[in-house]
């Protein structure tokens, strides 16, 4: 077993050799008062607290070492960190994949910067004026969380003591991989990469810490060790080196391959200033009317609904391996992607998708936020932002969801400002990314969106009766949300959320005295693979849906509608499954 837990480099596609993992034990000690900063410098220069965590686990975590469920709004962090000689002249980044909800860190008792805002985005301080290379430091971290008043988007965490319905144990504090990394002063900051499939090239755009004119920005692709081409530009944020791919190899799910990339900063006299690797996959996504194409081609989703929930790390995967495993078990049931729901999946997971060939849509954990409310929509578009940013790199990924069932309209009165917050994420989303579609809200209600998406849980025989043309200009909208979406345009229409099949294997109890799933409890296993059956052949019927979404791949917590346990052992006989999920409609 690894002395350091989740050790591997948490970010596979922006890598520098110069990195120090900080996972592990952690002292700590709970805030319940808030009054940590009325303390003042008895907590900012502390040397240690009492209580012992370990990071990244969340303390609601059996795996942190705490395992404590209830209602946590303050929390601090110390442990000591010692900066590598070899680091001088380097500048010193302190990174957290993620800290749920706002994050401030202190070196020796001084604050490093202002605090970070929102529990799902990946962030960095630069703490070079606060170190010294051969020195050791004391790191406290200050974590405030209100996932039940503060409009903080939280996902499906639950906001009452006890998990209910679909909300379970919440995440409070660091969650993700915590590292230190060194880098030349003139070093890259990031780089988006941009895959151009029909012009056989990559677009490969640079941001850099500071600048200095003559400096050259350098990209090599390689398949394998061997260097297809090289490319390069002035070292100017922005502009872009283009990097010409004679006889390409694109990635699709049946082939993911993916090139291999050195992007570097060179010097006037020629040195490197600055390396770091990375990777990319050649492929195309786009609509074509109410198709959507995946390499010029027609794509037909079969997703599944995962909300990334563990028993022993709850938003914490135990394992990098841990993560694979969840895709190749999506896979092993007939599904070709997952719909990643309520929860932003940690950059490993989308590593092991892009190697795999595994797609899948992003989303936000938006629920806890109201988008008619001023507070919380400045709650959430700046993090959506940071979200789209980190991940924008992953060919796997082929589409984003801001939010999630956007439906709670309390009158009429409240469409327009709850749509006005749908259309700047939608449009903050193209301006970081305008090469996928949005789907500016899964189920319900639309404003603005590249997708039309709708969520049933009936069972089969209604949803026939749901999807037969001449409903909504072609689409079926429940009776409650009529004349709160903005009309239907023709784009691809995807059920994206339906099943949600109860069953408890024989042998096994109920996780909880709330256990539940959607409909009735259906009363033997034939029975479950008929309804199953059922339900997808009255969705591979209706002619202008171009996919749909199972929920959902495990269980999690109380509901218990997943096609594995909780524990990820199987609860069906896996062939069966297979034979029913990995059916299309035939080619239109």
């Amino acid at each position: 077993m690894n002395a350091i837990p989740r050790p591997e480099h948490p970010r596979p596609q922006f890598k520098r050799d110069t990195w120090i993992n900080l996972n592990g034990e952690w002292s700590f000690d709970f805030d319940f008062g808030g009054s940590g900063r009325d303390k003042g410098r008895e907590l900012f220069l502390s040397k240690g607290f009492d209580k012992k965590i370990t990071v990244p686990f969340c303390p609601e975590s059996p795996l942190s070492g705490v395992n404590y469920k209830d209602f946590i709004s303050d929390m601090w962090y110390h442990r000591k960190v010692a900066i590598p000689a070899a680091w001088d002249g380097m500048r010193v980044i302190l990174h957290f994949g993620g800290v749920d909800y706002e994050c401030e860190a202190y070196i020796d008792g001084v604050s490093v910067a202002n605090p970070h805002f929102g529990g799902s985005a990946s962030f960095e301080f630069d703490i070079t004026p606060f170190v010294r290379a051969g020195a050791e430091h004391d790191l406290v971290v200050r974590v405030h969380d209100d996932p039940r008043h503060s409009g903080q988007p939280r996902g499906k965490q639950c906001d009452q003591f006890k998990s209910h319905g679909c909300s379970y144990t919440r995440t409070t504090g660091i969650w993700q991989t915590v590292w230190l990394e060194a880098a030349p002063m003139l070093g890259l900051k990031s780089c988006q990469i941009i895959p151009d499939f029909d012009g056989s090239r990559f677009i490969v755009t640079p941001k850099f810490f500071a600048m200095e004119h003559q400096f050259r920005f350098r990209a090599t692709l390689l398949d394998g060790d061997r260097a297809v081409v090289v490319a390069d530009a002035p070292a100017l944020d922005g502009v872009p080196a283009i990097l010409e791919v004679k006889e390409p190899k694109p990635w699709s799910p049946e082939s993911p391959f993916l090139y291999g990339l050195r992007l570097e900063t060179v010097a006037p006299g020629g040195g490197i200033e600055d390396s770091v690797s990375s990777y990319a996959g050649l492929r195309k996504i786009h609509i074509e009317g109410n198709r959507f194409f995946l390499n010029n081609k027609p794509l037909y989703f079969r997703l599944v609904l995962d909300q990334g929930f563990y028993p022993d790390g709850i938003w914490t995967a135990p394992t990098d391996e841990a993560l694979r495993r969840d895709i190749e078990l999506s896979m092993a049931a007939g599904f070709n992607g997952a719909r990643l729901h309520q929860k932003v999946f940690e950059e490993r997971f989308h590593y092991w998708a892009d190697r795999l060939g595994y797609l899948t849509w992003g989303e936000s954990a938006s629920w806890g936020c109201d988008p008619k409310l001023t507070q919380d929509t400045r709650n959430f578009l700046p993090e959506w932002a940071e979200i789209v940013e980190r991940d924008r790199n992953h060919p796997s990924i082929i589409a984003w969801t801001p939010f999630n069932e956007t439906w709670s309209l309390a009158s009429a009165d409240d469409v327009i400002p709850h749509h006005r917050t749908q259309i700047d994420a939608y449009n903050l989303c193209k301006a970081i990314d305008p090469t996928r579609p949005v789907n500016d809200a899964s189920g319900h209600v639309h404003a603005l969106t590249d997708l039309w998406t709708t969520h049933s849980y009936s069972r089969a025989e209604n949803l026939a009766n749901e999807f037969k043309e001449g409903g909504d200009n072609g689409v079926w909208t429940p009776e409650r949300f009529k004349g709160k979406h903005y009309p239907y345009r023709g784009q691809p229409y995807i059920l994206d959320e339906f099943g949600g099949l109860k069953w408890i294997p024989r042998g096994l109890s109920a996780f909880a005295d709330n256990t539940w799933g959607y409909g009735n409890d259906i009363p033997d296993i034939e029975t479950f693979y008929k309804t199953l059956k059922d339900e997808v052949d009255a969705i591979l019927a209706v002619p202008n849906m171009c996919g749909w979404c199972y929920t959902q791949l495990t269980d999690v917590e109380q509901e218990q509608n997943g096609i594995y346990n909780y524990d990820r052992s199987e609860k069906f006989d896996m062939k069966r499954i297979r034979e029913i999920f990995a059916r299309e409609p035939p080619a239109r």
